[in-house]
């Protein structure tokens, strides 16, 4: 099966798919029994940003749209989704590189933040970083999981506005 003719349904629900995997991962990541890697605010952020993603994509599958308009509303809703993703992943791999000495002071734990901020400046202060944002516990062919998290949403947001986009 050619995945590139498939309908977008079909495209739509392997896109889903790939965020619930994404995803599925990252907790597994998170509570397992053996060296267990708590996320840092960047961290949660995307997956927030991959959950609204494989939350758009799963109902695009679901309805199925025959018409190009509702498809394309889908896909800019996905590539919103994704974008934000991009923009968090992007600014993460950012503090990963940055040398030892101007690595931002690590803030206060984000169920902290969430519980003691409004929302604006709750995404403020977690863009701008933490020390723990910039703490490399994991690698796979060289890359950190901030960078296969962006790898992943750039590869999703061509994939989205490929399905909701391309001629039929």
């Amino acid at each position: 099966m050619n995945l590139s003719r498939a309908s977008f349904r079909v495209q739509f629900l392997l896109g889903f798919l790939a965020c619930a995997a994404l995803l599925g991962y990252a907790f597994h990541t998170q509570l397992r029994d053996v060296n267990p890697l708590e996320p840092c605010p960047l961290c949660i952020f995307q997956r927030i940003a991959f959950f609204s993603l494989g939350i758009v994509f799963l109902l695009g599958a679901l309805h199925g749209p025959v018409k190009a308009g509702s498809r394309r509303v889908y896909g800019l809703l996905a590539l919103i989704a994704a974008g934000a993703g991009i923009l968090v992943a992007g600014r993460h791999v950012w503090i990963t590189h940055l040398p030892a000495d101007q690595v931002p002071s690590c803030g206060a734990p984000f169920e902290f933040m969430r519980q003691t901020m409004g929302p604006l400046k709750l995404i403020q202060k977690v863009m701008t970083g933490s020390g723990e944002c910039a703490k490399v516990d994991w690698t796979f062919l060289g890359l950190s999981m901030p960078a296969w998290s962006l790898l992943w949403l750039i590869a999703l947001a061509v994939w989205a506005g490929y399905a909701a986009f391309r001629k039929r």
